[in-house]
């Protein structure tokens, strides 16, 4: 399955607020799910295996590092569980990195929101405006997004222009 998202990602440091917010706004809750996301060394975008309490996928995308909404064209792919698929990956692609986090998700319509607690980088937001399957024009996808940064107070300056995996990168040289 690919889609297309308009997404940004944030630094929050009151997850309690945003979820008060959302609640007011009857977003639906889908739950809590405890992630692992292993990203692996490609030449071109960002491949990862998801390993998740609930949701497993391998997924390829490609997406600007840039602060504010920003597009992504991402390729899903649901697998299940098995040793198997990341063993083929590591030793044919090699591992840049794992990203230990625990999701917390909601939905409004087509709009997806992640509470994200991330071990050794702190507390994110993540808001993605989605078309999966391309009946919403980008500009639409590009309004949702915005609304939703002003409805919940997201300020430029925590802004995250990159992924988990290149902020870890970061982190670790610095």
């Amino acid at each position: 399955m690919s889609h297309i998202n308009i997404e940004i990602k944030a630094r929050c440091s009151d997850h309690e607020r945003i979820r008060k917010i959302l609640q007011s706004r009857h977003a639906d809750y889908r739950g809590v799910d405890n992630q692992v996301d292993v990203y692996f060394n490609v030449s071109y975008g960002r491949l990862k295996l998801r390993k998740g309490d609930g949701e497993n996928h391998l997924i390829f995308y490609t997406r600007k590092n840039q602060k504010g909404p920003k597009q992504s064209r991402i390729i899903l792919y649901e697998n299940h569980p098995t040793p198997v698929l990341e063993k083929i990956l590591r030793n044919s692609l090699g591992t840049l990195i794992s990203v230990n986090k625990t999701r917390e998700t909601y939905h409004i319509g087509n709009v997806r929101f992640h509470l994200d607690k991330i071990r050794g980088l702190g507390d994110f937001i993540e808001i993605e405006a989605t078309d999966s399957n391309g009946e919403i024009r980008m500009e639409k996808l590009r309004q949702q997004c915005n609304h939703y940064m002003s409805l919940l107070e997201i300020n430029q300056e925590d802004l995250v222009p990159e992924s988990y995996s290149d902020l870890f990168k970061k982190f670790v040289k610095g």
